[in-house]
């Protein structure tokens, strides 16, 4: 990878449905030879596909919970098991397993208070394996994901 093609990826996503001809003239290059970066930028992994980001609030989604959850075993077919479970639920929107004091933390929208206790009571702790939940409100997003950095160091 070199320069163009990081300056091809920050073009993309910062906005994919931009004209190639147009993310062409923005890193130098031609049309055919820029469209030719792409694709081998899609073959190779750096892109792993293309979407839109939806407005959670005008959808009437007034809230995100990043919720923590620890599991009552940590073995393989607990894991397993759960991670199953959280990839089939639509209402959770992410969920890594993380280090430290919880086994993974989850993201969910919710309409109001009530919709999320009821994805807390028919989602979340009907989850396998669940022991404790903690739930945090996000108050305010100071800055929303926007991307990666694409730096030279990549």
């Amino acid at each position: 990878m070199d320069q163009i093609d990081r300056k091809i990826l920050v073009a993309l996503q910062s906005n994919c449905r931009r004209p190639i001809a147009e993310i062409a003239d923005q890193v130098g290059m031609s049309l055919s030879a820029c469209a030719r970066r792409i694709t081998l930028l899609e073959e190779n992994g750096y892109i792993d596909g293309y979407g839109a980001r939806l407005s959670g609030e005008k959808l009437g989604y007034s809230m995100i919970f990043f919720v923590e959850v620890s599991l009552d075993s940590q073995t393989e077919a607990v894991l397993a098991a759960f991670e199953s479970a959280a990839i089939r639920r639509p209402e959770v929107l992410e969920c890594h397993l993380m280090t430290g004091d919880a086994d993974y933390m989850i993201k969910v929208a919710a309409h109001d208070t009530r919709d999320y206790e009821s994805t807390y009571r028919k989602v979340i702790a009907s989850l396998p394996h669940v022991s404790r939940i903690q739930s945090a409100l996000v108050m305010k997003t100071v800055k929303p994901w926007l991307g990666y950095q694409v730096s030279s160091g990549n």
